[in-house]
């Protein structure tokens, strides 16, 4: 039922929504200086690559874009325990989560 749901979909609605995600996150990326937002944005991009993948094995009438898409959740969230904890520990000694303050923590 919900994969005929999904193929009623035309695919190109799928890529132009991964592709505006992708370009929300990486603007974000480019633009903001706050630690957090840029890990948030980061996270943004990944799943943007989720969606199309996981639409595409729809289309496909496979599980191999799935599968990938799990490995891809387990990288992400390894992402984001290493960015928290370099995070913190910038926070620890600049009290700030500035990015361009990222150079104090040198030496």
């Amino acid at each position: 039922m919900v994969n005929s749901l999904l193929q009623s979909i035309p695919i190109d609605y799928f890529i132009y929504l991964s592709a505006l995600l992708f370009c929300i996150g990486v603007t974000g990326v480019l633009v903001r200086r706050n630690a957090i937002i840029i890990l948030g944005c980061v996270e943004l991009m990944l799943n943007s690559v989720n969606l199309l993948l996981t639409a595409f094995s729809t289309y496909k009438g496979d599980a191999d874009g799935q599968i990938l898409v799990f490995f891809i959740m387990v990288v992400a969230a390894a992402e984001v325990a290493v960015g928290l904890a370099i995070i913190t520990m910038m926070y620890r000694n600049t009290r700030s989560v500035d990015v361009s303050l990222f150079n104090r923590l040198k030496g």
